[in-house]
C-alpha cells in the first residue's frame, strides 16, 4: 500500500481525465492521498475532493506565492474549511525566495500566522521551503512548531544536515520524484542518512514526475519509482519502504488506520 502525502489533483492539468485517473488510482496500490491547498480557492477544492472520494484527504493553507491572502478574513476562511471531516493538515505554507524576494516579510508573517492556526486546531503543517532554509528553520524553531504540531518539510531540497535538524525538531521529510533524478545528489544523501521512520512519500503532482517520466505530468501511479529508488539507496526491499512510509503518513496526519 502507498500513501501519497502531497498532491494537487484539482490542478487544471487533470481537467480532461480526472475521473478516469482517479478510477485507475482506486484500482492500484495507492490507498490514500492528501490533496493540498496552495491558496484559498485550491484549499476549498481540496476539501471538495476529500468529500467526493474515499481515497482523498485534504490540507488547507496558503502557499507563500499567495501570502497576501493571509489576512484576518483569510485565516477565518481556513479555520472554517478546517472543520471539514477529512482535513488533516494546514498546508502548504512556508517561504519561497526563489520567485519572490521582494515580499519576504509578508511571507514570514503569513507563515507564522498559519502555524499559529495549526496550533489552535491541533493539526500538523506541510512546509514549503525553497531557497529560504535559514529563515524557515528559524521560524520553525521560534514557534516550536515541530514539538507542538509536527508535520513535514515537503519536497525537501536542502542538505542532509538541515534534514537532520528538521527531523530532530519533530518533522518528517517529504520525498518524491526528484530523488530519481541523476543530479539529485543532496536528496539521495539525505535519504541515505535519515531514518526510514521519518520519510513520507509524495508526488506534488502534476509536478516533478520521476525518471523515466521527467518533464511529463506526474501522478500517484509513478510513486513506485520513488519507492524503488529509496529502497536502493537504503539497501532494503521495496515492501519495507511502502509499509513504513504508509505507517509514517498515518502517524503524521493522525489518521486512524
Amino acid at each position: 500500500m502507498i500513501f501519497d502525502t502531497h498532491a494537487h489533483y484539482d490542478d487544471e492539468a487533470f481537467n480532461e481525465d480526472r475521473e478516469q485517473l482517479i478510477e485507475e488510482l482506486k484500482a492500484s496500490d495507492i490507498k490514500r492521498i492528501v490533496n493540498v491547498g496552495a491558496n484559498l480557492r485550491t484549499s476549498k477544492n481540496s476539501v471538495d475532493l476529500s468529500e467526493k472520494y474515499d481515497l482523498f484527504y485534504a490540507a488547507v493553507g496558503v502557499h507563500p506565492d499567495d501570502a497576501d491572502e493571509v489576512t484576518d478574513e483569510g485565516i477565518e476562511i481556513l479555520r472554517k474549511l478546517s472543520e471539514a471531516k477529512k482535513v488533516v493538515a494546514i498546508g502548504e505554507i512556508g517561504l519561497d525566495y526563489y520567485w519572490n524576494k521582494d515580499n519576504m516579510d509578508l511571507q514570514k508573517e503569513a507563515f507564522g500566522r498559519q502555524i499559529e492556526l495549526a496550533k489552535e486546531l491541533s493539526l500538523p503543517i506541510i512546509v514549503h521551503s525553497r531557497e529560504a532554509a535559514q529563515d524557515t528553520m528559524d521560524i520553525l524553531k521560534e514557534t516550536d512548531a515541530g514539538r507542538t504540531v509536527g508535520g513535514v518539510v515537503h519536497c525537501f531540497s536542502y542538505s542532509p544536515e538541515i534534514a537532520t535538524k528538521a527531523v530532530k525538531m519533530g518533522f518528517y521529510i517529504g520525498v518524491g520524484g526528484v530523488v530519481t533524478f541523476k543530479n539529485a545528489k543532496k536528496l539521495k544523501e539525505t535519504v541515505e542518512i535519515i531514518p526510514l521512520e521519518k520519510i513520507v512519500l509524495e508526488t506534488d503532482c502534476p509536478y516533478l514526475a520521476p525518471d523515466p517520466f521527467r518533464g511529463k505530468r506526474n501522478s500517484s501511479l509513478y510513486l513506485e519509482y520513488v519507492v524503488k529508488e529509496i529502497a536502493g539507496l537504503k539497501g532494503i526491499d521495496e515492501n519495507t519502504v511502502m509499509e513504513q512510509t504508509y505507517k509514517n503518513a498515518l502517524d503524521m496526519y493522525r489518521i486512524n488506520s
